[in-house]
């Protein structure tokens, strides 16, 4: 197992003592530690990690998911944390079936409506207590969530046109 450096340690520590069992870690990959949290207790975690007892993670650089199908559960949210003083990077995942709503975390992170609003549009997890969730990146109308891994990839046209640009064949 590598080495973890100062921080991630002192921040792995911390989750140990503060959620016990409720929190479990993977092998530490390039140097960044990897925490896993049941759905239930993600806001609770979240806003531990936010905190400076924590270790002061005030940065959500992203959050995205993961479709496992056919593993039950099939989905796994990851958020992507950094700590501004430390330098710190950590990575929190929840496991999450598809029928499961996840607790919103913009009360937590402005920022996280639209990564939220992307994972729901992409990957069909909804969000509970989000102000405003619905699609971001596909057209009205659209059916389906594009990264799921049984989304037919068999072709729906979708009008696109950018009036006034040239193409290659034009020129």
């Amino acid at each position: 197992m590598e080495a973890l450096n100062t921080p991630l340690q002192a921040t792995r520590d911390a989750l140990l003592q503060k959620f016990g069992a409720r929190v479990s870690f993977q092998e530490a990959f390039r140097g960044d530690l990897t925490a896993i949290v049941a759905r239930q207790d993600l806001v609770e975690v979240l806003g531990f990690l936010r905190a400076a007892e924590g270790g002061g993670y005030r940065q959500l650089s992203d959050l995205t998911a993961v479709d496992w199908l056919p593993r039950q559960p099939r989905f796994e949210l990851v958020y992507h944390l950094f700590a501004l003083e430390s330098g710190a990077r950590l990575r929190l995942k929840t496991p999450v079936d598809e029928s499961e709503p996840v607790p919103s975390i913009t009360g937590l992170w402005r920022g996280a409506n639209f990564m939220e609003r992307e994972v729901f549009d992409m990957f069909g997890i909804p969000f509970e207590g989000h102000p405003h969730l619905e699609r971001i990146l596909t057209p009205d109308g659209f059916r389906g969530h594009p990264l799921r891994k049984d989304f037919d990839i068999g072709g729906e046209e979708v009008a696109f046109d950018i009036p006034h640009r040239k193409r290659f064949s034009d020129a």
